[in-house]
């Protein structure tokens, strides 16, 4: 028996590649599905079956994929409106693939069609040796259950409970628990930074595990988190299935003349996947600042579907793995990319801008003598857990729609974390005509060097909550 997770960084998905005896099953696969076939190559196997665990909402799920290159069925709840797949998932459904037996649980609450499915050796004991959780039971945290709707967040929040503690809790302590997703997931807000646990681990360590069910149901309504506005083209594509990859045009590598043709067309967007100091110091005007690995979600917020995409990058090795993360959250317009790179497009002569960066020094001094707006783009958690003082806090994603609310007779200092989302934030802003710097080394840095922060007392108070270990 192998089991291997395939994470997708950014997203912070994880899905699983688990074979036996020369067959093979995946579950929740991601769209680009190249490393699932490699390693039932390196098996001899044949992937058998592809089970989802529900509809997902934050990536593109691969089961038509895998079944284009595998005699895989696609396995989901009867519950789910998909239109393809071969098995409607009722509870208590089981199928075996080499020497394992999936068992299929039916537990509604981040959705009304989740699923978990549960390993059995059938070469061992009677006993469950594994289970692939989906979104119901993460490591340390559970599932949202707001995405639904409002009009059905307490049922599903009551539902999660009975789940969790009428089906997935019983199986046992030992057996080994592999959510969908780890830490940095929007579908979970307090997500350990572990891969694998065990339900006896979860049990001791899971502060969810702990609540009554009355105060559990309180708990997920009081869970408020970002719903990034790409999850709507996500249900569409997943319920309906997304156009197969073979099908995507290839973006086309564009000399620096042509990529000016192309950026001054009607509905272009210029996406910059560059670090942010080297984004600051020179940069194609008009573009977005969205760095590489940020290219893995944050395009979802701030970038339209209807949008043709250029791109720009550091090297040229780069451009494959954003094509890749674009992929994955659905955004296939992408029409070219500068080659070699913004050198040959600053040699040419073609136009160039920079923007304005400060360190924690002169924001420091900036902020003493009052003559500057500090804007914290971070999520409200982040926020909340130390900022700088008089800060306004509206996050990245948001920005477009609360344009109103910040200054434009002020210089605004942006700062997250390290400088990637503030970067993000300060071209939009620039583009929008504020007067803007980013803060490179964000709150990192401030905090690093001692200066003082804000704390949110019910911040502190929560976190004093976060775990229970009765020894």
């Amino acid at each position: 028996m192998r089991i291997v997770p395939i994470k997708s960084q950014g997203i912070a998905h994880s899905s699983y590649y688990v074979s036996s005896k020369g067959e093979a099953f995946v579950v929740d696969p991601r769209r680009d599905v190249d490393e699932y076939l490699i390693l039932a190559r390196e098996d001899c196997a044949s992937i058998k079956y592809v089970f989802e665990t529900h509809r997902n909402e934050d990536y593109v799920i691969g089961s038509l994929e895998v079944k284009e290159v595998m005699p895989a069925k696609i396995c989901h709840s009867r519950e789910t409106p998909f239109t393809f797949g071969d098995y409607p998932l009722v509870d208590g459904d089981r199928f075996q693939v080499g020497d394992l037996e999936v068992e299929c649980l039916w537990t509604p609450g981040h959705t009304v069609d989740s699923f978990c499915f549960v390993i059995y050796d059938l070469r061992g004991c009677e006993a469950p040796l594994t289970v692939f959780t989906g979104d119901t039971l993460f490591i340390g945290d559970v599932g949202r259950t707001d995405l639904p709707g409002e009009h059905l967040w307490e049922k599903l929040s009551g539902s999660l409970y009975d789940s969790l503690h009428g089906k997935v809790l019983p199986l046992g302590d030992h057996v080994i628990v592999y959510p969908s997703h780890t830490a940095g997931s929007i579908c979970g807000s307090q997500i350990s930074d572990r891969d694998v646990s065990t339900i006896g681990y979860e049990k001791r360590t899971n502060p969810q595990l702990s609540l009554s069910r009355g105060d559990f149901i309180q708990n997920r309504l009081s869970n408020i988190m970002g719903r990034p506005p790409y999850f709507r083209k996500m249900e569409i594509w997943n319920l309906n299935g997304a156009p197969l990859l073979r099908s995507v045009s290839e973006p086309r590598m564009l000399t620096p003349r042509e990529f000016l043709m192309e950026s001054e067309k009607a509905g272009v967007v210029i996406m910059d996947t560059r670090q942010p100091d080297a984004f600051a110091a020179s940069h194609i005007p008009g573009s977005i600042s969205v760095w590489l690995s940020g290219a893995t979600y944050y395009p979802g917020w701030v970038i339209d579907y209807s949008k043709h995409i250029l791109l720009v990058s550091e090297r040229k090795d780069d451009i494959q793995s954003v094509i890749t993360y674009l992929h994955r959250i659905g955004f296939d317009d992408v029409s070219g990319y500068l080659c070699p790179g913004i050198d040959a497009w600053r040699n040419s002569g073609k136009p160039i801008e920079s923007s304005a960066v400060l360190h924690i020094d002169e924001l420091r001094k900036l902020q003493e003598s009052g003559q500057i707006h500090i804007l914290d783009v971070r999520e409200d958690h982040e926020f909340k857990s130390g900022h700088i003082k008089h800060s306004q806090n509206i996050y990245v994603g948001e920005l477009r729609d609360r344009l109103g609310e910040i200054p434009k007779n002020r210089l605004i200092c942006v700062t997250c974390g390290w400088g990637g989302r503030g970067s993000i934030a300060a071209s939009l802003l620039r583009e929008e005509r504020y007067n803007v710097a980013n803060l490179l080394g964000g709150m990192n840095a401030w905090i690093a060097a001692k200066y003082p922060v804000d704390i949110d007392p019910l911040y502190t108070e929560n976190r004093g909550k976060t775990a229970v270990c009765p020894l």
